[in-house]
């Protein structure tokens, strides 16, 4: 995976406000490859501790990741069977808010 690809991905998640979430496929179209959401899954599991990959999940709503349903309800998030509760609501696009 191109290393420039990676950094991009990791620029726009660290920009997800605390308390909202974004997808993967989100990311993917804001940095100029709208079908490599896969790509930025991939990117995301081997990413630096200062991006918050918590707060980048499925397009469906679901967490991809269990394990970041505890750091995702410390912000005021509220998840049931993995899925979050209000996802459009608290939805951040990032060709739409940048």
């Amino acid at each position: 995976m191109d290393e420039i690809f990676k950094q991009q991905v990791y620029e726009v998640a660290r920009l997800i406000p605390k308390g909202r979430v974004s997808t993967y496929g989100a990311i993917a179209k804001a940095v100029g490859y709208p079908n490599h959401s896969r790509h930025v899954g991939k990117a995301m599991g081997g990413c630096p501790k200062n991006v918050p990959a918590h707060r980048v999940i499925s397009s469906s709503g679901v967490l991809s990741v269990p394990e970041f349903q505890p750091k995702l309800e410390a912000e005021g998030i509220t998840i049931e069977n993995l899925r979050i509760k209000n996802f459009k609501k608290l939805f951040w696009d990032p060709l739409a808010e940048l």
